[in-house]
């Protein structure tokens, strides 16, 4: 299993060009530098774990996507690489979790 930094693409206009606006503690509201449509991000777990993944290295961009793990909340998660499709699989290196991305409160501009 790969795993990459969580990338988005927004659900209104489809640009990768996305922005997360708040902090953790209050939600998780990203913006399109496109559209400027602007819409919050959510897990669900899928049921299943993993244990044995190598978790990748490095300090993470504070205003990449984000979300919180819907099993632990932790805010350490990495998209399943399994190239392009319309669902997005996540892994959570604190439960080891698999989850769903959802998309909320979607507000288009």
């Amino acid at each position: 299993m790969l795993l990459v930094p969580l990338s988005v693409a927004c659900p209104n206009c489809g640009s990768k060009d996305i922005t997360y606006t708040c902090e953790p503690k209050c939600c998780f509201n990203h913006l399109c530098g496109s559209c400027y449509s602007t819409f919050e991000l959510a897990t669900i777990p899928l049921g299943k774990q993993f244990h044995e993944v190598a978790i990748p290295a490095g300090e993470r961009d504070s205003l990449a996507p984000t979300t919180a793990c819907a099993v632990c909340e932790s805010l350490d998660l990495f998209q399943v690489d399994e190239g392009e499709g319309p669902d997005v699989t996540l892994f959570c290196s604190a439960c080891h979790a698999l989850l769903k991305l959802e998309f909320e409160a979607v507000q288009r501009s």
